[in-house]
């Protein structure tokens, strides 16, 4: 089921940001913009500025929107909080909500809305967290992956700790210090991810009849429409059916 739900949790993510696209390199920019700032314009020295241009290059942003974003950070001119919000949706699903926000007041009583209105609550620090763990997530289109034996034999030495190789991809999720060995591991290999992040990982899944997960999708949906968050995680259990019915009602 844990397999499942996180392949269909990504392909749902995916078929959401095709629709998004303007939002979306809204937030690679920003996170280029607060890499730059917090590590330095090199992505030699910084990985996670490496990251996010890595990630935004997956996303076909122009060249010069990427330099732009990195020039900003270095001039230190973008003032930028990073701030993690916790709450519970509809259903008791729990959401963490990573946010980047020039005025946290106003992203706060915004935030506190959308989960007011839809039958849910913003959480106090540390009320949902717990139900998480921080984790490096890489997912690998199948064609793009050598020999099963010898795949897993590299990522298991780099410092993975589970992999899943599906029908449609390969799933690595390592401990949040491995990440970059791990990256480096598949660059080695000419691996080149579909996606690669640092995420916050449920430990175990909430399920849902279709009526009542609809109702925390929703809320999802508003949640990462909102021009200051940056993702959004939650314990839902993505079940093939609740995702396929999700999809076909984009």
């Amino acid at each position: 089921m844990a397999g499942h739900s996180k392949w269909a949790q990504i392909k749902r993510k995916k078929a959401v940001v095709d629709a998004r696209r303007g939002a979306l390199f809204t937030r690679l920019v920003r996170e280029i913009t607060v890499a730059a700032r917090s590590g330095g314009p090199n992505p030699d020295s910084n990985p996670r500025l490496r990251l996010a241009i890595q990630n935004a290059r997956r996303a076909n942003m122009p060249k010069e929107v990427i330099e732009r974003a990195i020039s900003k950070g270095g001039s230190g001119t973008e003032a930028y909080t990073e701030v993690l919000y916790e709450g519970y949706a509809p259903g008791g699903i729990a959401v963490l909500i990573e946010a980047m926000t020039d005025n946290t007041n106003r992203t706060v009583s915004q935030l506190r809305t959308l989960f007011s209105r839809s039958g849910g609550s913003l959480a106090t620090a540390g009320a949902v967290a717990y139900l998480f763990h921080r984790k490096g997530l890489f997912t690998i289109p199948a064609e793009r992956l050598p020999s099963e034996e010898r795949f897993l034999e590299a990522m298991l030495e780099a410092g993975a700790e589970d992999v899943e190789i599906g029908e449609g991809a390969a799933i690595v999720t390592c401990p949040y210090e491995e990440f970059g060995r791990v990256q480096e591991t598949l660059e080695q290999l000419g691996i080149e991810p579909e996606e690669a992040t640092l995420a916050w990982v449920p430990l175990s899944y909430v399920q849902l009849p279709w009526e009542e997960a609809q109702k925390a999708l929703r809320l999802i949906d508003q949640l990462e429409d909102h021009e200051d968050v940056q993702k959004v995680y939650h314990n839902l259990a993505m079940t093939e059916e609740i995702a396929s019915r999700y999809v076909a009602a984009l």
